[in-house]
């Protein structure tokens, strides 16, 4: 279901808010850009915290990938970004790196808070060291996904739990992370199912988390057991296990 090659109408038609502006419940407010490339998501998170008179956020854009994204966040300059990690295009990461000068823009900073299906070390280290200012996994309920998102605004860092360990490990350590060149060679959403599958997960459970079909499943699932070189599931699910992936 997913949706690279629609963004939301209305996105490229919001104007930057002028500084101070309140609304919402407590008089805050805050313009935000959903980047995710499933429609399905991201209408059921305009639906759970859009409600602008009730949570104070103001969903003023959509993106479905990298080119998209940096258009619709040039265009409407929200105060905070909820990006996911693996996007067609390049993934968060390179939205981040496309978008740095508008983060460090001193009068009106752009910040990003990642929104990912995904928990694993390797993403919430790359979009933090991209730039973004937390990271929150998509089982997080809507009004702590609202407090979250005015958090970033106003310049903390958000971090589901466990998460922050990752990186607080990364950057205290000065030994760049080892290459591993078989975990390479496997596509972001071939590591997303190599993981949900090593965790014991059913190909219609995955089919749901992460809004594909049970074909589509399967087809990843070929395609990193030919990439690892392995037979079936369980061997699969030894090699996640030993590379500390489940």
């Amino acid at each position: 279901m997913s949706d690279a090659t629609e963004a939301n109408g209305t996105a490229g038609a919001a104007e930057p808010a002028e500084a101070g502006r309140t609304g919402g419940a407590g008089g805050r407010h805050v313009r935000v850009v959903l980047v995710d490339d499933h429609r399905m998501f991201r209408t059921g998170v305009q639906a759970e915290i859009g409600q602008t008179a009730e949570t104070g956020v103001e969903v003023v854009g959509e993106a479905a990938d990298v080119d998209q994204a940096v258009a619709v966040i040039t265009a409407t300059r929200p105060e905070v970004v909820l990006l996911d990690v693996h996007l067609p295009g390049g993934g968060g990461v390179e939205v981040l790196r496309r978008c740095a000068a508008l983060m460090a823009d001193a009068e009106q900073p752009v910040r990003f808070l990642a929104l990912s299906v995904s928990d694993a070390a390797e993403d919430v280290i790359g979009v933090i060291r991209g730039g973004a200012r937390g990271y929150v996994t998509k089982t997080i309920t809507g009004t702590d996904l609202v407090d979250s998102i005015f958090r970033v605004q106003e310049g903390d860092a958000v971090f589901s739990p466990r998460l922050a360990g990752f990186v607080l490990d990364a950057f205290a350590s000065t030994d760049a992370p080892p290459v591993d060149e078989d975990l390479d060679r496997l596509t972001q959403r071939e590591r997303e199912v190599l993981r949900l599958i090593a965790r014991g997960y059913a190909y219609k459970e995955i089919a749901k988390q992460l809004f594909i079909s049970v074909k589509t499943v399967e087809s990843h699932v070929s395609a990193v057991l030919r990439k690892l070189q392995l037979s079936n599931r369980h061997e699969l699910t030894r090699w996640a296990t030993a590379r500390r992936l489940v």
